[in-house]
């Protein structure tokens, strides 16, 4: 009769500090991979705003009442997400879990106003060139938050369960440099549709 062989958690391997594992390379290349997506994205609203004969955005240049509060939101959740890996590098599991909380909850905020967001404007995707590539960069973008949240909470359960220490701590540094990299990427897509318009 085979034996099924357990271990007990204090014999599983410890990552060394260094965080740049398999998965921080893999997470890497999937950054790139996004970054140059949102790179041809952008591209093809400044070119098209750039061949346009008519007004440019169409309905006007955007407001910034949800828009600029909502960009705080998301830079302070990066902060936060920052804080957490400070503090599990450093063996301070509160400061790991309260900064994974609020960075989750901060992240989830800026969702729910994107989608108020939408549901002000005065134009659809279908509408003309400006509101598709609104929808459709905005949309990709939120897809990203969406996935960074889920990475987050399960950041947050895992951390919570004491899964992760000063010397076990890659999973929270891979994801909190996607979320990091998911906020400069919002600054962008701000600066592209709501600060640029400004400038004509």
């Amino acid at each position: 009769m085979n034996e099924v062989a357990t271990f007990p958690a204090t014999t599983l391997p410890e990552v060394v500090a260094d965080h740049r594992t398999a998965g921080w390379w893999g997470m890497m290349a999937t950054i790139a991979t996004e970054a140059a997506l949102f790179a041809y994205l952008l591209f093809s609203y400044y070119y098209l705003a750039s061949q346009t004969t008519g007004a440019w955005p169409p309905d006007g240049v955007p407001g910034l009442r949800l828009a600029l509060p909502n960009t705080l939101v998301l830079l302070a959740s990066s902060v936060c997400v920052w804080w957490a890996e400070r503090g599990i590098k450093r063996g301070n599991r509160v400061s790991a879990v309260l900064g994974l909380a609020l960075g989750f909850l901060l992240g989830s905020i800026f969702v729910v106003v994107q989608v108020f967001e939408w549901l002000s404007k005065t134009f659809s995707a279908s509408s003309h060139a400006y509101g598709s590539l609104y929808f459709t960069i905005t949309g990709f973008h939120m897809a990203h938050v969406a996935g960074g949240l889920i990475m987050l909470a399960v950041l947050l359960v895992w951390t919570a369960m004491r899964y992760f220490g000063p010397k076990r701590h890659a999973a929270i540094s891979i994801g909190a440099v996607y979320w990091h990299f998911v906020d400069a990427v919002w600054l962008l897509v701000f600066t592209t549709f709501y600060l640029t318009p400004r400038l004509g």
